[in-house]
């Protein structure tokens, strides 16, 4: 009791006045507070704090050892500005080690859950058990917390949707078409054109460019779950002789297309492969072609995270696999050197923090019903990683940037109008009739 009493005051002397709950129902701090540190045992606190990696502090939360009750994106943000307490230093605290140790084989369920992956780091059987092993938890799960096009990557946010409450989900929703149309504009997508969805998710984008631009498009990933589903709502669209899905890697794919779209799937290439993937998708590209990548990138100008390769890392071990994120030169450079044009750049990153926000805030309403999909564990895991993802978009430590390339020789318009989303009448609308025909023209 005492030394999380002074742990208590430590926190308060550097701005957080920290909401604690005690194993023995006592409470710490403001009633009030957006979120509270919940310690299931007099032993929780050092097994949190020893020893001092991102891996311990997250499978110590997996493991109910610690809970957060309320908000934890604004936990792990308040715990983030605690700058001048490095968990580091606080393993060395003498008060600490007075605590109870925890009692031998807790956390002993921990090796269990991790992925076991097998063969050659991307190689494709590899890479086809890691990207499963992510998106197979189950359609019923991610439509808790995406909007209803089950759009899974980073949303596009209209000015004046900005600081609309998390809770409000019409919100990510607008935002969510005004990403499905920003990527068709900036594609410059004509009616008759073949489009290629590398990573195609539920389907949201090749249903989406097929009836609002009339082209034929192929979507594919490696999930059979997804593939399923994005089948099932191409047919509810009536698009079946427009759209294509296949179980299918990246690396297999025949025939040219007009314009190629990979959203959110270059984090599953690796770094040592990106320059094979950049080629492959330029060599699938009709002269005067359009290649868009979006993906997130590292915040640091040289930083690569392989996650293949580091052990501590909590979303490595739970979350993505195999992993890699890198510094957006690194992509631009080869694209460039697979004989394509760079025409456009553009930063998201407060973009991706507003959506992953606003997931989390979904998820969290929504605790019970996912925690009966898919239990205790894996429910904390999208939690946790999806919480600590958006703080850390929110503090320049990843990025997600969107690359237009272009295979020459082509005749793109002018200045970036004509990239922009249209939306005259509401953030997130589709524009009129009359915007429609023009873009098919």
């Amino acid at each position: 009791m005492a030394a999380v009493d002074e742990l208590h005051d430590r926190l308060t002397e550097h701005g957080v006045g920290l909401a604690v709950r005690l194993w023995n129902g006592d409470t710490l701090g403001p009633e009030d507070a957006p979120w509270r540190l919940v310690l299931r045992h007099p032993w929780s606190l050092r097994a949190l704090l020893v020893p001092a990696t991102e891996l311990n502090v997250g499978e110590t939360y997996l493991d109910d050892v610690v809970d957060v009750e309320g908000s934890m994106v604004a936990a792990l943000r308040d715990l983030r500005r605690l700058g001048g307490l490095q968990l580091g230093a606080v393993e060395q605290l003498g008060w600490l080690r007075r605590l109870p140790a925890p009692p031998r084989g807790a956390g002993r369920f921990r090796r269990s859950q991790r992925p076991r992956l097998r063969g050659r780091v991307h190689s494709q059987s590899r890479d086809s058990d890691a990207v499963r092993s992510h998106y197979d938890v189950g359609n019923d799960f991610y439509q808790l917390f995406l909007d209803p096009d089950l759009v899974y990557s980073c949303a596009v946010f209209a000015e004046q949707d900005r600081d609309l409450p998390a809770t409000d989900r019409s919100v990510l929703a607008r935002a969510q078409q005004r990403k499905l149309e920003l990527i068709c504009r900036k594609l410059h997508l004509h009616e008759g054109e073949r489009l290629l969805d590398v990573g195609c998710g539920w389907g949201s984008l090749v249903i989406h460019a097929a009836r609002e631009y009339g082209v034929e498009a192929l979507g594919v990933t490696l999930s059979p779950a997804q593939a399923e589903l994005a089948r099932q709502r191409v047919r509810n669209a009536g698009l079946e002789d427009r759209v294509r899905i296949e179980v299918l890697d990246y690396r297999d794919v025949g025939g040219r297309f007009d314009a190629i779209a990979s959203v959110g799937m270059v984090e599953h290439v690796g770094a040592s492969e990106l320059a094979r993937y950049a080629g492959r998708l330029a060599a699938r590209l009709n002269e005067g072609g359009r290649l868009l990548n979006h993906g997130i990138t590292t915040g640091g100008r040289d930083v690569v995270r392989d996650l293949s390769r580091v052990r501590d890392s909590f979303v490595g071990r739970y979350v993505f696999p195999d992993g890699a994120l890198v510094p957006a030169y690194r992509t631009v450079t080869e694209l460039e050197r697979a004989g394509l044009e760079l025409w456009d750049v553009q930063q998201l990153r407060p973009h991706y923090a507003r959506t992953l926000e606003h997931w989390v805030s979904n998820l969290e309403s929504a605790a019970e019903t996912a925690r009966d999909l898919v239990g205790e564990r894996t429910y904390r895991v999208w939690r946790a990683y999806m919480a600590g993802s958006a703080v850390a978009f929110e503090r320049n430590e990843l990025g997600v940037v969107q690359v237009l390339a272009v295979r020459p020789p082509h005749e793109l318009p002018f200045g970036r109008a004509w990239m922009e989303p249209r939306s005259p009448e509401h953030p997130g609308s589709q524009g009129s009739d009359a915007d429609r025909g023009e873009r098919r023209r």
